[in-house]
C-alpha cells in the first residue's frame, strides 16, 4: 500500500472513530430534511467525498470506476473471512467472473447469497463490494457468491441482465458441487444490483427456472418510468445525485428501450409468486421512494415482505462496513434478515 493510500485510510478511519460530539463540531450543524436528521457519520462522509471529488458526474467513467474500488478499501476496512476463491464460467456474452466467500468455521453445505453489486449498471466490480461480501458472509454465516457482470456503456442493456441470469442459473444448478444447499440460495444486491437481483427472481418465476429462496434488496432501482419525491428532494448533496443518475441511465439504455419493460423497471412486472423479500432503503437517498414503492407492490401481490428504512443514512451505506458505527450496525441488521430468510 502506498504512503498516500495509507494516509487516506488512516484519515477516514480517524473520522469514523471520532466521537459524535466532535463530528458535530468539525462538520457542522445537523442536516435535516422534514422529520429526518442525517447521522453525523454520514455528514462527515459527505464532506470527505466532496473533498476527494467535488463533481463525480463530470469525471470520466474510468476514474469513477477506480474511485469506487478504492473507496471499498477506505471505508470497508479489513473484514475477516475464512476463504476467498474465484472462478469464471462461459457466458453467452463472454466469461463471467465470480468470487466465492466462505465464512470462518463453516463446514459442509450451507445456505448462500448470490450478490450483484451496485454502481448504476456502469461502475463496480468484484473489488468495489469485496468488504461488504466478506461482512455479510461472516455475520450471516452463509457462503456469498459475487458476480462480475458486464457494464455499460461498453455493454448496455440487456447485457447485465443476461449475465446475472446465466450466473444465477449456473450457481443454482451446480450448488451441490459448490458446497451450497440448493434449497437455500438467496439473491441480493444494492442499487443497480438490487434491480438485477429482483429481475433475476422475476425471470426465474416467469420461465420456471430455479427460484431464489429469498431476496435481499438494498436501496434497489425499481422504476425507470417516473421521478419520485425523494429523487427530487435529494437530487443534490447526498452522494447519488440527479446528474449521476442521468449519466448512468443514458449509458445503460441506449437503444430506445421501453422503460416499462420489467427487466428494466421491475415494479412493472408480474410480482405474484416471487420469493419473500427484505427491502432496505436509506432516508437520505433519491432512490428511497421507489424502493419503498416496490416493497408495497410486492406486498400487494401477496409476497411476504419486510421493509426497513434506515432513516439517518445515505445511498451507499452498505459498503461502509469499516467506517463509523451507523453503517456497520445497519449492515449487521441486513445480515440478520438474510440469515432469517434462509432458515
Amino acid at each position: 500500500m502506498s504512503v498516500s493510500r495509507r494516509v487516506r485510510r488512516a484519515a477516514v478511519a480517524a473520522v469514523g472513530a471520532a466521537p459524535l460530539p466532535l463530528k458535530r463540531i468539525v462538520f457542522g450543524a445537523p442536516i435535516r430534511r422534514q422529520e429526518l436528521t442525517l447521522h453525523p457519520d454520514m455528514q462527515a462522509m459527505l464532506t470527505l467525498m466532496r473533498l476527494e471529488n467535488p463533481d463525480p458526474a463530470a469525471t470520466p467513467i474510468s476514474r469513477q470506476r477506480r474511485d469506487l474500488a478504492r473507496a471499498d478499501r477506505l471505508v470497508g476496512g479489513d473484514q475477516p473471512i475464512g476463504a476467498v476463491t474465484e472462478r469464471q464460467i462461459a457466458g453467452a456474452g463472454g466469461p463471467i467472473r465470480m468470487r466465492f466467500y466462505t465464512p470462518r468455521d463453516l463446514r459442509g453445505p450451507s445456505p448462500a447469497l448470490v450478490w450483484f453489486h451496485g454502481g448504476g449498471f456502469t461502475l463496480g466490480d468484484l473489488e468495489s463490494h469485496d468488504s461488504l461480501c466478506r461482512f455479510l458472509a461472516e455475520h450471516a454465516m452463509v457462503r456469498v457468491v459475487a458476480v462480475d457482470y458486464r457494464l455499460a456503456p461498453e455493454h448496455p442493456f440487456p447485457a447485465a441482465v443476461d449475465d446475472c441470469v446465466e450466473a444465477w442459473t449456473w450457481i443454482s444448478r451446480n450448488a451441490s458441487g459448490l458446497a451450497i444447499d440448493p434449497d437455500r440460495i438467496a439473491v441480493g444486491g444494492d442499487s443497480a444490483g438490487g434491480n438485477l437481483a429482483t429481475v433475476v427472481a422475476q425471470e426465474m418465476v416467469r420461465t420456471g427456472g430455479p427460484s431464489p429462496r429469498f431476496q435481499l434488496l438494498v436501496y434497489p432501482v425499481t422504476d425507470f418510468t417516473s421521478v419520485t419525491q425523494s429523487r427530487r428532494e435529494f437530487a443534490e448533496g447526498f452522494f447519488l445525485t440527479d446528474a449521476l443518475m442521468d449519466e448512468f441511465d443514458n449509458a445503460y439504455l441506449v437503444r430506445g428501450e421501453d422503460r416499462s419493460d420489467p427487466r428494466i423497471s421491475p415494479i412493472k412486472g408480474s410480482l405474484e409468486d416471487l420469493p419473500p423479500a427484505h427491502v432496505v432503503t436509506a432516508g437520505f437517498d433519491p432512490l428511497r421512494d421507489e424502493g419503498e414503492a416496490y416493497a408495497e407492490a410486492l406486498r400487494a401481490a401477496g409476497v411476504r415482505v419486510t421493509a426497513v428504512r434506515e432513516e439517518r443514512l445515505i445511498h451507499g451505506f452498505a459498503t461502509m462496513v469499516g467506517y463509523g458505527t451507523a453503517a456497520p450496525a445497519a449492515v449487521r441488521r441486513l445480515a440478520a434478515e438474510l440469515q432469517r430468510g434462509l432458515v
